[in-house]
């Protein structure tokens, strides 16, 4: 009887350390996923702000060279 017992308890402590090992292999898996999530966040982000600071520059550029336009127009102007 008490091998019986032995063997039970041996085998239910193996299912709970089994049933553990799969908790903490799915723990895993999901901070992996949150973290994976978290660079392509990150790196969308910074794509975002580099397209942002491109257009700000394309725009203040373009500005630049309508107020020389602009002064360059006047010049002639002002010769006529």
């Amino acid at each position: 009887m008490k091998e019986e017992d032995n063997e039970e308890e041996r085998e239910e402590t193996e299912e709970e350390e089994e049933e553990e090992n799969e908790e903490e292999k799915e723990e895993e898996k999901e901070e992996e996923k949150e973290e994976e999530k978290k660079e392509e966040d990150n790196e969308e982000e910074k794509e975002e702000e580099e397209n942002e600071e491109e257009n700000e520059e394309e725009e203040n550029e373009e500005e630049e060279e309508e107020e020389n336009e602009e002064e360059k127009e006047e010049e002639e102007n002002e010769e006529e």
